[in-house]
C-alpha cells in the first residue's frame, strides 16, 4: 500500500531525530483502557529511539481521557470516542486525530460453549442488557444457534462503570441494530429496541437488571468475565490474546447485511472503510455498524485529543513527532498494531490525521 506523505508531514519527519531540549521533556497521555496496550509497545519503542524524551500513560477510561486532556491536566487524551457537538463548541482549540483502527468483541463465559462461536444480534443483546432476555437459552438466541445445547442458566450481565468509550462503540452498535432488525415479540422472541435519550454514551443509566454487574476498565471486564460463569460483557479487541488465554467465548455478529461475522483485520478494515469514505475533516465518525457483507459491526477509530495551541513551541513539536511516529503508514507499525489486533488508517484517513496533527503549535 502506498502512502503520499505531504509536505507538512516531511518537514516534521526532517526534525524527528533532532535531540531534545532537555532529559526532562516529559510528555503525558490518559485514557482509553483499549488502547494501552498498544500505547504499552509503542512508548518503550519511541523513548528507547528518541533519547531524552519520556512518555507517561495511564488508563483512567476514554470519558476521563477527554475531560483530563481539555483541563490541560495531560497532553494527550485517548479515546474509543470522538468529541462530542457541545465539546467542540466550549473547545474549538482541539482536534480529535485517529491513530489506528480498533474493534471491540462480545464475550462470554459459558463452561460448556466457550468453544463454540455463539450468533447473537443486537436485538437480542440488548434484551439481555434490558433485562427481557433472563437465561442462555431464551428463543431469541436459540433461534440464532439451532443445534447448540444451550444451558439453562441465567445470564450475568457486565457493563462498564467508568466513563468508557467502549461503552459508547458498545450501545451505539444496539441503538444502531435495533432501529433496523425485526421486531420478534409476537413469535415469543424476546429482543427489544435499544433507544431513548440517555441510551448512548460513555456513560449510560443502566437498565436495573436483576444479576448485573458494574466493572471498571478492561481490565475489569476481562477479569469478570474469567471469574463469572455465565457472565456477557464487551471487550477492545486489544484484549483478545487475554480472552483466549482465559478460554472464553467470541460471539460472531449480525452486521447490518444480516451476515454473522467474527473480528478479523479484513472483516474490521471492511467495516471502517464502509463508512471511512464520509470521514470529515475533523474525523468525528462512528464506524458502527458499516453496510457490506463483510462488515464487522463493532468498529472504531482510536482517537488521540489533543490542543493545537501548545504554551511550549518545543513541547508542541515533539507532540507531533511523537504522534507523527505513531500514525507512520510502515512495516513496523503494522506489526505492532497486529499484536493488539487493531489496523492500520487507510491511506485518506491517515492523510486527514496527519493534517490535523500539523495543526498542532
Amino acid at each position: 500500500m502506498l502512502y503520499r506523505i505531504s509536505a507538512v508531514a516531511l518537514a516534521l519527519a526532517a526534525c524527528a531525530w533532532a535531540p531534545a531540549r532537555a532529559a526532562d521533556m516529559v510528555l503525558t497521555e490518559t485514557g482509553s483502557s483499549l488502547v494501552k496496550p498498544l500505547l504499552d509497545i509503542l512508548v518503550p519503542e519511541y523513548t528507547t529511539s528518541h533519547p531524552g524524551v519520556q512518555i507517561k500513560t495511564a488508563s483512567t477510561g476514554s470519558e476521563a481521557g477527554v475531560a483530563q486532556a481539555l483541563a490541560g491536566q495531560v497532553m494527550i487524551g485517548t479515546s474509543d470516542a470522538y468529541m462530542a457537538d457541545s465539546q467542540v463548541r466550549a473547545n474549538p482549540d482541539f482536534v480529535n486525530v485517529p491513530l489506528a483502527i480498533s474493534a471491540q468483541t462480545i464475550n462470554y463465559n459459558i463452561p460448556q460453549l466457550n468453544g463454540t462461536n455463539l450468533r447473537l444480534d443486537g436485538s437480542a443483546i440488548a434484551g439481555i442488557y434490558k433485562g427481557t432476555i433472563r437465561q442462555w437459552d431464551d428463543p431469541a438466541i436459540a433461534a440464532m444457534n439451532p443445534g447448540v445445547a444451550l444451558p439453562h442458566q441465567p445470564i450475568i450481565a457486565l457493563h462498564r462503570t467508568d466513563g468508557s468509550g467502549d461503552t459508547f462503540v458498545f450501545t451505539q452498535f444496539l441503538s444502531f441494530a435495533t432501529a433496523t432488525e425485526p421486531d420478534l415479540t409476537s413469535s415469543g422472541i424476546h429482543g427489544v429496541a435499544w433507544d431513548g435519550d440517555s441510551a448512548v454514551g460513555t456513560s449510560i443509566s443502566w437498565p436495573g437488571v436483576p444479576g448485573a454487574v458494574g466493572v471498571a476498565g478492561n481490565e475489569g471486564m476481562e477479569k469478570a468475565l474469567q471469574t463469572t460463569p455465565y457472565a456477557i460483557g464487551y471487550l477492545g479487541v486489544s484484549y483478545s490474546a487475554q480472552i483466549a488465554a482465559d478460554k472464553l467465548g467470541t460471539a460472531m455478529l449480525k452486521n447490518e447485511a444480516g451476515k454473522f461475522l467474527l473480528p478479523s483485520a479484513r472483516t474490521i478494515l471492511a467495516g471502517a472503510e464502509s463508512l471511512g469514505v464520509r470521514t470529515p475533516r475533523d474525523e468525528r465518525l462512528t464506524l458502527v455498524y458499516g453496510p457490506g457483507d463483510d462488515s464487522y459491526p463493532l468498529v472504531n477509530y482510536e482517537y488521540a485529543v489533543v490542543s493545537t495551541k501548545q504554551s511550549d513551541p518545543q513541547v508542541a513539536a515533539a507532540l507531533r513527532r511523537f504522534l507523527l511516529w505513531v500514525i507512520l503508514p510502515s512495516e513496523e507499525r503494522a506489526d505492532d498494531l497486529e499484536k493488539v489486533n487493531f489496523v492500520p488508517l487507510p491511506p485518506h484517513i491517515w492523510e486527514l490525521s496527519q493534517a490535523q496533527i500539523g495543526l498542532i503549535k
